[in-house]
């Protein structure tokens, strides 16, 4: 596939806007990222602050914009929170974050220290990635990585060979790995998703764990998404879902492969147990974090 035919992913954006808007401001001493804002372009924080400071625009559009941010720093705080605590549990010396967006962890996790990150990612959406690190660094305003190495690892998980790339890139696989799947299962196709899991499980040694985000069939949260693509009302419009999962096929789809699950929470669950406001939307019930460790095959 030619670079030109995709652009960077917009989800990617509206997740770093949902942290930057959540930061300091739920499940204090659990959830922060002070990285996330800096990341972000003049126009893209506008609302961030509107969602911050509780003041929706005017206009359907701008209030829609407002509305996303918002619904989405609520599911950032449970994901985040999950998976930092699953990482901070299982850290090894090598970190692989599968469709990394605009994650923040290689800067903000001292916990990461001893850990080299590979961060794969589609090439259209790493190379805006680095522009917004270079732009954040610029000055006297340095933004330096806590991990031990940050190794860019420009990856189209729908037609590409995920091992090749890791080879390329320096990536032992018979050292334990950390693997970290956050937001990209529902993008993907169940043949991507089976052979990204192939590809992955071939090259995870014994001690090693995979956290997994993904989203179990929910009729209400697709028929918002599908809204949404028909008024074109949002920015992620164009990147629809591809595939869902019920928790005890993902466990199968798993356990296939070596891994057997210790751990699988919905987000609403995640968000009351992190101190989430009472009211929080019913539809985080469908987002998942699952934990999953290395098994020894027969």
């Amino acid at each position: 596939m030619d670079d030109n035919e995709r652009a960077a992913s917009r989800t990617a954006v509206l997740v770093c806007q949902g942290r930057a808007a959540a930061d300091g401001r739920a499940a204090v001493g659990r959830f922060a990222d002070p990285v996330a804002v800096r990341l972000l372009r003049a126009a893209e924080r506008t609302p961030v602050a509107e969602v911050r400071a509780g003041t929706p625009p005017q206009g359907w559009q701008a209030r829609t914009v407002y509305e996303g941010v918002r619904a989405c720093a609520e599911i950032a705080v449970a994901r985040t929170v999950a998976i930092d605590e699953a990482l901070r549990a299982r850290a090894s010396g090598q970190l692989v974050i599968l469709g990394a967006g605009l994650d923040t962890r290689a800067w903000r996790l001292p916990e990461l220290a001893r850990t080299d990150v590979w961060e794969v990612d589609h090439p259209a959406s790493q190379r805006d990635k680095r522009a917004r690190l270079d732009e954040a660094a610029q000055g006297d305003r340095a933004l330096p990585a806590l991990a031990r190495s940050v190794r860019f690892t420009p990856v189209d998980l729908a037609v590409d060979d995920l091992g090749a790339a890791l080879d390329a890139a320096g990536h032992d696989p018979s050292a334990p790995t950390t693997w970290l799947w956050e937001g990209v299962v529902p993008y993907l196709t169940r043949d991507q998703v089976r052979a990204t899991l192939a590809a992955l499980a071939a090259r995870t040694a014994p001690g090693s764990t995979l956290v997994v985000n993904y989203q179990a069939p929910s009729a209400k949260a697709t028929a918002g998404r599908l809204l949404t693509r028909v008024l074109g009302s949002s920015l992620t419009a164009g990147e629809p879902w591809r595939s869902l999962w019920k928790p005890h096929r993902m466990a199968a789809l798993l356990a296939a492969h070596g891994l057997r699950v210790t751990s699988d929470d919905d987000l609403l669950t995640l968000a009351h147990a992190y101190g989430g406001p009472a009211g929080a939307r019913t539809s985080l019930a469908s987002g998942r974090v699952a934990v999953a460790e290395r098994v020894p095959l027969p």
